[in-house]
């Protein structure tokens, strides 16, 4: 996987004009993020950077001082962070996450339908109001699976736009994997060697073998299949009216993603090994599924990112979590603290291709990160943006000594 940053999208005003010129610019940025999620407050309108006293030039706030943004449309939630920069990390001032379910029915229909596309909007909406408010001066806005699969996705897209001034970047699975790794490594248990990283979506799930670096991670291998919660859950049969149905349907679900990821499993084999034979095996997930089963085994009352977000859970927990929960009926699971009723019918679903991940890479414990892509792209934003920043100064610096 080539570690490149694409260019940044420029967000618009819902009039089509450019809120800010996204600049384009390579490098990331290392060091855990201060990512509690923010209430949002509001801010005065965004306004055009006037220019500069010399030409060519715009006057800027001061780097530390801009804000910056990253919109994560999924399959199942829509996603956003604003931040600013804070020395190697940044600190986030505003967030907003909402679920939307975008691929609801895609399995089925191969289109984006139209209930779908006005949740996701009136979330968009949200967002794009967030951005001017904020004043952010820098954003990218990214779709993933859902809009890679639907035939409309670009029809989509194109709405989005013209009604929110959000353009959206539909990425690969390839750079997905790149960011959500970007986004939350930090939280990987210390040592050298190979580990995997992995994000279980709404429409897919990344695995990213990787190797510790002083910096960022050197990605050795990846895999995208098209399973996520929502994609599995409406590619597999009803649930059962009894416990032993709803199990069997469980193990089906694992079969399913355990097929899908055998290629990949086949080629991390050598390496697996390698690695047991040098320690522990090291494994971090980023995704609802994770936080969620993380957040029963605290026995929390209600989700706590704080308590959750860098947690190391032991691997055989988890799986006692999924097998009790692919038991449980709808309602069962919808009394339990910190699943409810919006991922009660996903979260077994979920539970399935964890363990087939557990069953690939058989650590013995599993590090969890309320972290992935929003972080990632925050992290190349900020740096690229900086390293550019630092580049004008020194233009301006040797300018004021007389070199031109």
């Amino acid at each position: 996987m080539a570690e490149q940053l694409p260019p940044a999208v420029s967000v618009q005003a819902p009039d089509g004009s450019d809120a800010r010129e996204a600049e384009r610019g390579r490098g990331e940025c290392g060091g855990p993020s201060s990512a509690s999620e923010a209430e949002p407050s509001p801010h005065p309108d965004q306004q055009p950077a006037p220019k500069s006293r010399d030409p060519g030039e715009f006057r800027r706030p001061p780097f530390r001082r801009q804000s910056y943004a990253a919109i994560d449309l999924g399959t199942n939630n829509c996603r956003l962070l604003i931040a600013r920069p804070s020395g190697e990390n940044f600190v986030v001032i505003d967030a907003f996450s909402r679920v939307v379910r975008l691929g609801e029915g895609l399995a089925q229909t191969g289109r984006l339908s139209q209930e779908a596309m006005d949740r996701a909007l009136g979330a968009l909406k949200v967002c794009a109001d967030k951005l001017r408010r904020r004043n952010v001066y820098l954003a990218r806005s990214v779709a993933t699976e859902a809009c890679r699969r639907a035939e409309n996705g670009d029809e989509f897209i194109e709405r989005v736009r013209l009604e929110t001034g959000i353009a959206l970047d539909i990425i690969s699975a390839r750079e997905e994997a790149r960011l959500a790794v970007l986004g939350c490594h930090v939280l990987l248990e210390p040592g050298r060697g190979p580990a995997v990283i992995f994000d279980i979506g709404g429409g897919s799930t990344e695995l990213v073998l990787i190797e510790s670096t002083d910096t960022v991670p050197r990605i050795l291998d990846w895999l995208s299949v098209p399973w996520g919660v929502v994609s599995l859950t409406e590619s597999s049969a009803p649930e059962g009216s009894d416990a032993a149905s709803r199990v069997g349907r469980y193990e089906r679900m694992r079969s399913l993603v355990s097929e899908s990821f055998a290629g990949f499993a086949e080629r991390s084999a050598g390496v697996c090994a390698d690695a047991r034979a040098r320690g522990p095996l090291r494994l971090l997930g980023t995704s609802g599924t994770v936080t969620t089963l993380a957040s029963l085994h605290l026995d929390l009352p209600q989700y706590d990112r704080r308590a959750v977000d860098g947690l190391i859970v032991p691997a055989h927990s988890m799986r006692e979590i999924s097998t009790r929960l692919s038991g449980m009926s709808l309602n069962e699971r919808r009394a339990l603290p910190c699943i409810g009723r919006e991922r009660a019918d996903l979260v077994v679903a979920g539970c399935a291709i964890l363990e087939a991940i557990l069953d690939l890479w058989p650590a013995d414990r599993l590090g969890v990160a309320d972290r992935g892509i929003r972080e990632g792209i925050l992290r190349s934003l900020i740096s690229a943006h900086g390293q550019g920043e630092r580049q004008r100064a020194e233009v301006r610096k040797l300018r004021a000594q007389g070199y031109r």
